[in-house]
């Protein structure tokens, strides 16, 4: 296994980097996550274009670039960096649920307008109550006469409000547990869908409330056979987000950074004091951990590693500590205006703590990476 980037990753990351700070200044963020969709269309379609975001982990087969979980790591850290305001995220979540659990011609149908960029998707798997695991699923799907027609809520769904293709989550009524659970495709105007914007403290991340009456949907790969594809599918996005994070991270760190070096008091940069000096080591310790371990996990997906439940959660919960403990720095750091409206470090701040929380908070991937290892070792393979 790989712990270093290679001369042509550092090449596509150096590119995409200058690419992003071109199309995605703060002054564009603040301008498109004012508006209700959080993007726009035409715009994000010609970058996705151009860069092929979309199209990054998508098998050439099926109309993409063919590359692996490292390369699309990149990709998310960099948007992270950026605070990219695009359902690019959420596109690539239903993306890989397809691939998980999709049928190859479904995965023919599907994922070319993905790659593409013609079609923005989404991942709807939490339900009303805030619970994303595959117990606590109570959105049902009736089947009768051949056809599939969904009842329940779904919330917090990543773009939800404006995904063309929406990926959901249901299962059989009567069952519970992991069993009778099936993925479902659902088109984002299907008569009896109902999308409401939520509001966020994040406003750089569009979450909505899906409500479903009676509405058709096509069922995604083999009925009731989504439990292994989900476990996979949020092991992937765990892995995924903590790169994210870990790019917004290490963004800030350099920003607090640079601030203080500039910032003069009694005469001198407060850089200078230790208590800066501090602040600046403690981040620089805690963001690099969490590079690691988010790097460690990308390669991971790639390698297939058995340990991949423990290896996501334990990704996911470094980076959301070292995230939203370098954007207290960061604050800190810039002496109260960092947490002003005028000052942007309270943007990467909100994005902290909202991906906190997103896909589990650190306490709950802790509680499911002993659960592996527990079940690892009462196996006797450790």
């Amino acid at each position: 296994m790989r712990f270093s980037f290679t001369p042509e990753q550092e090449e596509f990351r150096t590119g995409l980097r200058r690419a992003l700070d071109a199309r995605s200044p703060t002054k564009e963020v603040r301008r498109l996550m004012a508006t209700e969709t959080g993007f726009e269309r035409e715009g994000w379609q010609k970058l996705n274009q151009e860069l092929g975001l979309t199209a990054i982990h998508i098998p050439e087969a099926y109309g993409g670039q063919g590359f692996g979980y490292a390369e699309l790591a990149i990709v998310l850290e960099e948007a992270g960096r950026g605070l990219l305001c695009a359902p690019f995220l959420s596109t690539v979540l239903a993306t890989t649920a397809i691939l998980n659990a999709g049928t190859e011609e479904q995965k023919r149908a599907l994922l070319p307008a993905i790659a593409d960029g013609t079609t923005t998707a989404t991942l709807a798997f939490s339900e009303d109550d805030g619970r994303n695991d595959a117990a606590g699923v109570a959105t049902v799907a009736n089947h009768s006469g051949g056809t599939y027609r969904l009842d329940g809520i779904k919330s917090f769904v990543l773009d939800g409000q404006t995904a063309d293709l929406i990926v959901v989550l249901a299962r059989r009524p009567g069952s519970s547990g992991e069993d009778g659970l099936s993925f479902f495709t659902v088109s984002g105007d299907t008569p009896g869908l109902e999308r409401r914007g939520l509001k966020t403290m994040d406003e750089t991340r569009k979450l909505a409330r899906l409500e479903f009456n009676a509405v058709e949907a096509r069922l995604l790969g083999e009925a009731e056979a989504a439990s292994a594809p989900f476990a996979r599918t949020m092991q992937q996005a765990a892995v995924l987000l903590a790169n994210e994070m870990v790019g917004g991270a290490d963004r800030l760190r350099e920003d607090a950074l640079a601030y203080s070096k500039m910032r003069m008091q009694f005469g001198r940069a407060i850089a200078s004091f230790q208590t800066t000096k501090n602040k600046a080591a403690d981040m620089l310790v805690d963001v690099e951990l969490a590079k690691s371990a988010a790097y460690y996990a990308a390669a991971a997906l790639d390698e297939g590693d058995d340990d991949m439940p423990a290896i996501a959660s334990l990704a996911k919960a470094c980076a959301a500590e070292a995230y939203l403990q370098t954007a207290i720095h960061a604050v800190q750091m810039h002496g109260g205006i960092g947490f002003t409206w005028d000052n942007d470090t309270h943007l990467w701040f909100k994005r902290a703590k909202s991906s906190e929380i997103l896909f589990g908070d650190a306490n709950q991937h802790r509680e499911l990476m002993m659960q592996h290892w527990k079940h690892y070792k009462g196996t006797g393979d450790g």
